[in-house]
């Protein structure tokens, strides 16, 4: 098969590999689309993320969708020739973190396009058949393929508890801002605002459903008539954290999604007199079958974040899309063209 490799930074081509072989339980899917994450970008870009460091030839890509095409020994599941979305994290199944409903926060989990561990940019992949969600026809390749960035949008959600009536800020209008605006919306939210700089995605975000938006080079989240019982902060930069922690209500609730540097100067007396609740947020667990059913019932719309398409022969293409147009959204690699 064929396959896009980082070899260092700056540096992906495009490659003759052997096609995966399927073990006990798990299935071979033939790769119709790969969603570019940040991550993807900031490995081709620094070859590293925190601790995680491209040491040796490595395939990007952890947002894919496919069609089942060989079955390993024992899977019952699922056919050939089955659409699915592929959950790219595989878990130990055994660990205290697995058995308690926390897989996501598995010590060995081997998760897509992390060092050591292969992605998706390529023509094949294998994946435990437990992780091969089927997809109804009525949802898009690039659609299942951007099930996974919704799922981090809906843990999000899940983490700040959004419900009926939740006021809700979120910060940041990228891929994941976007989503999570979505969500939040599905989940009962009656207010979301979004914040960013980048009038675009604002207009997007206007388009997707926010309530309101704010400009953040012209106007502050702190001025917002009522204040947000919810944050999903989902730029990663530090000083709109902050500002957004502090235009919390009274026993709010922030979600800090986004990825930046590895400290942020916390608000304490803010967190401390208003009973804020502050929260990581680390992928995903049991998100799928939510992500599957937004979308098949017109809830989130998954294809309108879609702004360009490329071919494994354009990977690098794809992995700068967003430095060459500020209007760039969602890039998706269809292997298979």
């Amino acid at each position: 098969m064929r396959a896009a490799v980082l070899r260092g930074v700056g540096d992906v081509v495009v490659e003759e590999r052997a096609a995966p072989q399927a073990g006990p339980g798990e299935v071979v899917v033939r790769v119709t689309s790969v969603g570019v994450c940040g991550s993807d970008t900031h490995y081709y870009e620094h070859g590293r993320i925190g601790r995680f460091t491209v040491d040796s030839p490595l395939v990007l890509g952890h947002e894919a969708a496919g069609e089942v095409a060989a079955l390993g020994a024992g899977v019952t599941s699922l056919a050939v020739g089955q659409r699915v979305s592929i959950e790219p994290g595989i878990p130990d199944r055994t660990c205290p973190q697995c058995l308690a409903g926390r897989y996501n926060l598995c010590p060995n989990m081997r998760f897509f396009a992390t060092p050591p561990v292969d992605g998706a940019l390529s023509e094949y992949v294998a994946v435990h058949e437990a992780f091969a969600h089927p997809v109804p026809d009525t949802i898009s390749d690039d659609a299942a393929a951007l099930l996974e960035p919704l799922s981090v949008g809906i843990w999000a959600c899940r983490r700040g508890r959004v419900g009926p009536g939740s006021r809700v800020l979120v910060t940041g209008a990228g891929p994941i801002g976007l989503v999570s605006v979505q969500a939040a919306l599905a989940f009962g939210a009656t207010e979301v605002v979004v914040s960013d700089v980048n009038p675009a995605r604002l207009e997007l975000a206007r388009e997707l459903g926010a309530t309101d938006v704010v400009d953040a080079r012209t106007a502050r989240v702190a001025d917002l008539p009522r204040p947000p019982d919810v944050l999903l902060e989902c730029s990663g930069h530090p000083a709109a954290t902050a500002e957004a922690i502090r235009a919390l209500a009274p026993a709010a609730r922030a979600v800090l999604v986004g990825m930046g540097g590895d400290e942020l100067l916390l608000p304490l007396s803010v967190v401390q007199e208003r009973e804020l609740e502050v929260t990581g947020t680390f992928r995903y667990a049991g998100t799928w079958p939510t992500a599957i059913a937004l979308v098949a019932a017109g809830r989130v719309d998954l294809d309108r974040l879609v702004t360009g398409t490329y071919t494994l022969d354009q990977a690098e293409e794809a992995l700068t899309a967003g430095r060459r147009d500020p209007t760039s959204v969602k890039v998706v690699v269809r292997p298979g063209t």
